[in-house]
């Protein structure tokens, strides 16, 4: 979920990690695990001034099915279902303002869910630009996992 972020002028930042849970400074592999209550997740930095928030939320969009409430592609699991972690009511206005358009695009109700933003914690380093640090092994994911053809399924080309 980075690299879209990250070639979006007026976003300063983007850290993979987990948010949502209880447990203090969870790794992966807890997170994974499941039982922590936590969702991998990117926290996005942006300059208001050159991006806005509906921006990102658009861009969002276009990078998860919002159909499957069960995980993401091959991705299963409780901490990989799709969430929109709002900071304040602005955020949760725009972000349920957004979620209902979106939802009538489609017959079948949206699992996204938009949710009060928690304490986030970083993932480890292996796991940040990923994209940038494995492009091959990033590529082989997208179409391995059927990801980018189930987004052009969902979104279109």
């Amino acid at each position: 979920m980075e690299k879209p972020f990250d070639q979006l002028s007026g976003v300063v930042a983007t850290i993979s990690g987990y948010t949502g849970g209880d447990l203090a400074n969870p790794s992966y592999e807890q997170v994974s695990g499941g039982g922590t209550g936590h969702y991998e997740a990117v926290q996005i930095m942006y300059d208001p001034e050159r991006i806005s928030y509906q921006e990102l939320l658009r861009t969002y969009w276009r990078q998860v099915d919002p159909l499957d409430g069960k995980g993401q592609f091959c991705d299963r699991g409780d901490s990989y279902r799709p969430a929109i972690f709002v900071a304040n009511l602005a955020e949760e206005k725009a972000a349920q303002a957004s979620l209902a358009e979106i939802a009538k695009l489609f017959e079948r109700p949206v699992a996204v869910q938009v949710l009060p933003a928690k304490v986030f914690y970083a993932a480890e380093d292996y796991h940040q630009n990923f994209y940038q640090k494995n492009p091959l092994r990033y590529a082989y994911y997208r179409s391995g996992c059927g990801r980018d053809a189930r987004l052009r399924a969902v979104w279109g080309p």
